[in-house]
């Protein structure tokens, strides 16, 4: 539909020059301000001309009735003004020879864009606190990171991710003290990360302590890990391989939930990798005069940017997350050269975000302004917040286990005897709670919900896989797609094609606003108009041969078109369900 656009701005762009040309609008002003009416029927695209009026000095009546008369193109069908807009339909035979056309030769590129090329992008996303569990709550980074990460390589990036794992602080101090008290080598080693874990969150509560059982808070038990993670920043060899053991432990977990997602990642730099690279920093921050000293710890002020202070340095001079993430840029920013440096993380760090970036800025990186934090709202489970000190959490390989078992059930009802049962069951159930997540805009906090999650009805992955799968099964059963152009002859074969050539717009916009979920719901809506046109228009029992060559490509345009979508969201094809 840009293509379109283009053509059609240009051709309003000497309309607004006849009537007046001194005006100061250009073509692309013209683009952006056409618009989707909400009403079908009043056309495909409408330009409303309120906005014009002022600078044309004419009513938008008048404007409207002027453009309306010189606009002429092979792309348009008709052109009327109505009460101030112009209201622009598309022609039938354009989208039938050009758009599907188009769709064909480009195949998997279909929709790609080009304005990454030659630019870098460093993507930080995921980042699980190695020895924890990889529960739901890990799943807005990790989609939506990969999902962006899909997208940029799609409009030309180079794109480089990157795991920064939680591999230090004093959480290891207290898995130390935990393994050494009640922990085992052959029990971890059979248990897993499940036995981390359960030691985690067992010196948690003993720490704490429970009030309503008479246990007192354990404050012998905190400092004595304490004691042992100061020992491991000192290198202690035997604390050092125990941590190194806790991270490998919690990498190969990691990874097998990353495969079912299909996610790779560049690097796993972890937090620790950048404790040498740290004193550099605070150094230069010294020497700009920037840290001061409140009570001890060193802070930059950042009450000039109505912000609370940036804490650089503890009291006892030990570096904290800002400190980390300030080098950790400063390193990625001279090893990649990268254009732009996103990071994914839950919305309840704005603030951790807003107030480094500015201290970058006051440390005279000129590239600060290429630091871009990409929040998401924050999950709780049937209302609760998670927690893996309390053991509150749904584990997302126990939640994809469910899923790809109600998915095989499922097959095995509608569909027994399916080749490749299990991939194709992984595929669908690890896509249901993917398609789930991103459905919601990513700023809305979500209220986990396990029947919701792992439903198959309505707008759901298993919907539009199947409807993939359904495109698939047309096209095996039609052998080849032989026609050159298309001919469109219904209502259902037209809104179909107008749906697909919007694509390109909700990868560039998807983009410009880090917002996955506008390719989920194109996909919701090409599902839609291709089940329509399945459904009202006979495809191979079509009796006319052009008729029935033109829907066989039009449907070979739509697997084209939903495939393409489905590997920006880490949504699996399948073409057998």
């Amino acid at each position: 539909m840009q293509t379109i656009k283009n053509r059609i701005a240009e051709q309003l762009y000497q309309g607004v020059q006849s009537i007046n040309p001194a005006s100061e609008l250009t073509k692309e002003d013209l683009v952006g301000m056409l618009e989707y009416p909400p009403d079908t029927t009043m056309g495909d695209l409408a330009l409303p001309c309120f906005r014009l009026s002022k600078t044309l000095r004419r009513s938008p009546v008048q404007i409207a009735a002027s453009l309306a008369e010189g606009l002429k193109d092979d792309c348009i069908e008709k052109a009327e003004a109505l009460n101030g807009y112009l209201n622009i339909t598309v022609s039938k035979d354009y989208l039938g020879s050009v758009v599907v056309p188009e769709i064909l030769e480009k195949g998997d590129r279909y929709g790609a864009q080009s304005f990454g090329d030659g630019k870098m992008v460093v993507l930080d996303y995921s980042s699980p606190n190695v020895a924890k569990p990889f529960h739901i709550g890990h799943l807005g980074t990790t989609v939506i990171g990969h999902s962006l990460r899909k997208l940029h390589e799609f409009a030309g990036y180079r794109c480089y991710g990157i795991n920064y794992l939680g591999d230090w602080g004093t959480q290891f101090g207290k898995l130390i003290v935990a393994y050494r008290l009640w922990g085992s080598r052959e029990a971890v080693e059979q248990e897993g990360i499940d036995k981390l874990v359960e030691l985690y969150v067992r010196i948690n509560n003993a720490i704490k302590g429970d009030e309503e059982k008479g246990i007192a808070p354990n404050a012998e038990l905190a400092d004595k890990a304490r004691e042992e993670f100061h020992k491991l920043e000192l290198g202690d060899e035997e604390n050092l391989e125990l941590w190194k053991w806790f991270v490998s432990i919690s990498l190969k977990e990691y990874e097998r939930t990353y495969a079912q997602l299909g996610i790779a990642f560049d690097s796993y730099k972890g937090e620790s990798f950048y404790t040498d690279k740290m004193p550099a920093q605070v150094e230069k921050l010294r020497d700009a005069g920037l840290l001061k000293i409140d009570d001890g710890a060193s802070i930059v002020d950042l009450s000039e940017y109505d912000m609370p202070p940036c804490l650089i340095l503890k009291r006892d001079g030990s570096t904290l997350y800002p400190t980390r993430d300030i080098a950790a840029a400063v390193y990625r920013k001279e090893t990649y050269k990268f254009d732009k440096a996103i990071y994914v993380t839950s919305a309840q760090q704005c603030l951790h975000f807003a107030q480094w970036f500015k201290v970058v800025e006051l440390m005279g990186y000129p590239w600060y302004d290429q630091l871009v934090h990409v929040p998401y709202g924050t999950v709780s489970l049937n209302g609760a917040k998670l927690a893996t000190r309390t053991g509150n959490v749904v584990l997302l390989k126990d939640l994809f286990a469910l899923a790809i078992e109600k998915a095989a059930a499922i097959m095995d009802e509608k569909n027994p005897g399916l080749e490749n049962r299990d991939e194709i069951a992984e595929a669908v159930g690890v896509g249901a709670i993917v398609f789930h997540y991103l459905s919601n805009t990513r700023m809305k906090d979500i209220n986990f919900v396990m029947e919701d999650a792992l439903s198959f009805d309505g707008n759901t992955g298993p919907y539009v896989q199947y409807t993939y799968a359904r495109a698939c099964s047309v096209l095996s059963r039609a052998q080849d797609v032989n026609a050159a152009s298309v001919t469109v002859t219904t209502e259902e074969e037209a809104t179909l094609v107008k749906t697909l050539c919007r694509f390109g717009e909700r990868v560039t916009a998807a983009i410009e606003d880090y917002e996955p979920s506008y390719i989920t719901r194109f996909i919701l809506e090409v599902a839609a108009a291709f089940n329509r046109f399945y459904h009202n228009c006979s495809i191979l029992g079509a009796e006319d041969e052009q008729v029935r060559a033109s829907r066989i490509a039009l449907t070979q345009a739509t697997k084209h078109v939903l495939g393409n979508a489905f590997d920006l969201i880490c949504l699996r094809k399948t073409e057998k369900i």
